[in-house]
Protein backbone atom coordinates (compact mmCIF):
# COMPACT_ATOMS: atom_id res chain seq x y z
CA UNK A 1 0.00 0.00 0.00
CA UNK A 2 1.21 3.51 -0.75
CA UNK A 3 2.23 5.82 2.07
CA UNK A 4 0.08 8.90 2.44
CA UNK A 5 1.71 12.02 3.84
CA UNK A 6 -1.27 14.36 4.02
CA UNK A 7 -4.06 12.08 5.26
CA UNK A 8 -4.54 9.02 7.38
CA UNK A 9 -6.50 6.45 5.36
CA UNK A 10 -7.76 4.26 8.16
CA UNK A 11 -10.87 2.18 7.61
CA UNK A 12 -13.97 4.28 8.27
CA UNK A 13 -16.42 1.41 7.79
CA UNK A 14 -16.32 -2.40 7.72
CA UNK A 15 -19.04 -4.89 6.92
CA UNK A 16 -19.34 -8.69 6.83
CA UNK A 17 -21.38 -10.00 3.89
CA UNK A 18 -22.38 -13.66 3.80
CA UNK A 19 -23.04 -15.05 0.33
CA UNK A 20 -23.46 -18.60 -0.94
CA UNK A 21 -19.76 -18.67 -1.84
CA UNK A 22 -18.74 -17.75 1.72
CA UNK A 23 -18.29 -14.80 4.04
CA UNK A 24 -16.75 -11.65 2.65
CA UNK A 25 -15.27 -8.70 4.54
CA UNK A 26 -15.75 -5.27 2.97
CA UNK A 27 -13.53 -2.42 4.19
CA UNK A 28 -13.97 1.20 3.17
CA UNK A 29 -11.46 4.03 3.44
CA UNK A 30 -12.44 7.65 2.88
CA UNK A 31 -10.08 10.61 2.75
CA UNK A 32 -12.29 13.34 4.13
CA UNK A 33 -10.08 16.14 2.79
CA UNK A 34 -9.10 14.62 -0.57
CA UNK A 35 -12.31 12.72 -1.27
CA UNK A 36 -10.23 9.61 -2.00
CA UNK A 37 -12.21 6.38 -1.65
CA UNK A 38 -10.74 2.90 -1.42
CA UNK A 39 -12.73 -0.32 -1.15
CA UNK A 40 -11.29 -3.69 -0.15
CA UNK A 41 -13.10 -7.03 -0.45
CA UNK A 42 -11.44 -9.84 1.50
CA UNK A 43 -8.26 -7.76 1.82
CA UNK A 44 -7.96 -7.10 -1.93
CA UNK A 45 -8.30 -3.56 -3.24
CA UNK A 46 -11.19 -3.54 -5.72
CA UNK A 47 -11.79 0.20 -6.11
CA UNK A 48 -9.61 3.28 -5.68
CA UNK A 49 -11.12 6.55 -6.80
CA UNK A 50 -8.07 8.71 -6.21
CA UNK A 51 -8.44 12.45 -5.65
CA UNK A 52 -12.02 13.78 -5.88
CA UNK A 53 -13.49 17.20 -5.30
CA UNK A 54 -16.84 15.76 -4.21
CA UNK A 55 -16.67 14.29 -0.69
CA UNK A 56 -20.08 12.58 -0.83
CA UNK A 57 -21.53 10.19 -3.39
CA UNK A 58 -21.57 6.51 -4.31
CA UNK A 59 -18.92 3.92 -5.16
CA UNK A 60 -19.98 0.70 -6.89
CA UNK A 61 -18.11 -2.62 -6.86
CA UNK A 62 -18.70 -6.37 -6.83
CA UNK A 63 -18.85 -8.74 -3.86
CA UNK A 64 -18.85 -12.24 -5.31
CA UNK A 65 -21.47 -12.17 -8.07
CA UNK A 66 -23.43 -9.34 -6.44
CA UNK A 67 -23.24 -5.62 -7.23
CA UNK A 68 -22.58 -3.55 -4.12
CA UNK A 69 -22.49 0.17 -3.47
CA UNK A 70 -21.17 2.34 -0.65
CA UNK A 71 -23.09 5.58 -0.24
CA UNK A 72 -21.29 8.45 1.50
CA UNK A 73 -23.56 11.03 3.11
CA UNK A 74 -22.59 14.16 5.02
CA UNK A 75 -24.02 14.45 8.52
CA UNK A 76 -22.90 17.80 9.84
CA UNK A 77 -19.13 17.50 10.25
CA UNK A 78 -19.31 13.70 10.12
CA UNK A 79 -20.03 11.19 7.39
CA UNK A 80 -22.38 8.22 7.22
CA UNK A 81 -21.42 5.18 5.15
CA UNK A 82 -24.18 2.88 3.91
CA UNK A 83 -23.58 -0.45 2.17
CA UNK A 84 -26.11 -1.76 -0.32
CA UNK A 85 -25.88 -5.23 -1.84
CA UNK A 86 -27.94 -6.24 -4.87
CA UNK A 87 -29.83 -2.94 -4.63
CA UNK A 88 -30.90 -3.48 -1.00
CA UNK A 89 -29.59 -2.18 2.30
CA UNK A 90 -27.24 -4.72 3.89
CA UNK A 91 -29.81 -5.46 6.61
CA UNK A 92 -32.57 -6.11 4.08
CA UNK A 93 -30.24 -8.14 1.86
CA UNK A 94 -29.25 -10.35 4.82
CA UNK A 95 -32.89 -10.84 5.83
CA UNK A 96 -33.77 -11.81 2.26
CA UNK A 97 -30.83 -14.23 1.99
CA UNK A 98 -31.89 -15.91 5.25
CA UNK A 99 -35.31 -16.54 3.68
CA UNK A 100 -33.87 -17.76 0.37
CA UNK A 101 -30.92 -19.86 1.59
CA UNK A 102 -30.57 -22.88 3.82
CA UNK A 103 -27.15 -23.41 5.39
CA UNK A 104 -25.58 -26.38 7.13
CA UNK A 105 -22.13 -26.70 8.74
CA UNK A 106 -21.36 -30.43 8.73
CA UNK A 107 -18.17 -31.90 10.13
CA UNK A 108 -17.01 -34.61 7.73
CA UNK A 109 -13.89 -36.62 8.53
CA UNK A 110 -12.80 -33.97 11.04
CA UNK A 111 -13.20 -31.05 8.60
CA UNK A 112 -15.90 -28.40 8.99
CA UNK A 113 -17.71 -27.68 5.73
CA UNK A 114 -20.30 -25.11 4.67
CA UNK A 115 -23.23 -26.30 2.53
CA UNK A 116 -25.65 -23.70 1.16
CA UNK A 117 -28.85 -24.35 -0.79
CA UNK A 118 -30.24 -21.38 -2.69
CA UNK A 119 -33.94 -22.18 -2.69
CA UNK A 120 -34.74 -19.62 -5.40
CA UNK A 121 -32.61 -21.39 -8.04
CA UNK A 122 -31.73 -24.70 -6.26
CA UNK A 123 -27.98 -24.14 -6.57
CA UNK A 124 -25.93 -26.05 -3.99
CA UNK A 125 -22.64 -24.62 -2.74
CA UNK A 126 -19.93 -26.48 -0.83
CA UNK A 127 -17.22 -24.39 0.82
CA UNK A 128 -17.77 -21.54 -1.63
CA UNK A 129 -17.87 -23.68 -4.79
CA UNK A 130 -21.08 -24.29 -6.70
CA UNK A 131 -21.61 -28.01 -7.18
CA UNK A 132 -22.91 -30.02 -10.09
CA UNK A 133 -25.70 -32.00 -8.48
CA UNK A 134 -28.13 -34.69 -9.54
CA UNK A 135 -31.82 -34.14 -8.87
CA UNK A 136 -34.34 -36.93 -8.46
CA UNK A 137 -38.09 -36.95 -7.92
CA UNK A 138 -39.35 -39.31 -5.20
CA UNK A 139 -42.77 -40.18 -3.82
CA UNK A 140 -42.09 -37.82 -0.89
CA UNK A 141 -40.65 -34.89 -2.87
CA UNK A 142 -37.21 -34.37 -4.41
CA UNK A 143 -33.67 -35.39 -3.60
CA UNK A 144 -30.53 -33.52 -4.64
CA UNK A 145 -27.48 -35.82 -4.62
CA UNK A 146 -23.81 -34.87 -4.27
CA UNK A 147 -20.83 -35.91 -2.17
CA UNK A 148 -18.69 -34.33 0.52
CA UNK A 149 -15.23 -35.90 0.83
CA UNK A 150 -16.53 -39.00 -0.97
CA UNK A 151 -19.39 -39.28 1.53
CA UNK A 152 -22.83 -39.64 -0.07
CA UNK A 153 -24.89 -36.54 0.64
CA UNK A 154 -28.45 -35.61 -0.22
CA UNK A 155 -30.74 -32.66 0.35
CA UNK A 156 -34.31 -33.91 0.68
CA UNK A 157 -37.15 -31.53 -0.07
CA UNK A 158 -40.58 -32.52 1.22
CA UNK A 159 -43.78 -30.58 1.63
CA UNK A 160 -44.64 -29.55 5.17
CA UNK A 161 -48.33 -30.01 4.46
CA UNK A 162 -48.83 -26.46 5.71
CA UNK A 163 -49.16 -23.63 3.24
CA UNK A 164 -47.27 -21.08 5.36
CA UNK A 165 -44.30 -23.38 5.99
CA UNK A 166 -43.97 -24.57 2.41
CA UNK A 167 -41.19 -26.99 1.57
CA UNK A 168 -38.85 -28.39 4.21
CA UNK A 169 -35.20 -28.99 3.22
CA UNK A 170 -32.96 -31.37 5.15
CA UNK A 171 -29.35 -32.37 4.55
CA UNK A 172 -28.31 -36.00 5.10
CA UNK A 173 -24.74 -37.32 4.96
CA UNK A 174 -24.46 -41.10 5.10
CA UNK A 175 -28.19 -41.15 5.99
CA UNK A 176 -27.56 -39.01 9.09
CA UNK A 177 -29.53 -35.76 9.25
CA UNK A 178 -27.39 -32.65 9.72
CA UNK A 179 -28.91 -29.81 11.76
CA UNK A 180 -29.32 -26.38 10.18
CA UNK A 181 -26.67 -23.78 10.95
CA UNK A 182 -28.09 -21.64 13.74
CA UNK A 183 -26.82 -18.26 12.56
CA UNK A 184 -25.09 -18.43 9.18
CA UNK A 185 -25.09 -14.68 8.56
Amino acid sequence: MMSHDLENYDDVAMWDVTLPDGKHKVRFQHGTTSGRRVIFVDGKEVRNSGWQFKLVGKESFMVGKYRACVTIEANGLNYNYILEVDGKSLKRFVENRKKVCRTWLPNVNGTLHRVVLERDNLNVWLDGVRLDVEGEFTDQGTETHFSIEDQPSVIRAVTSGKRREGIIYNLFINDIQIPDAVDHE
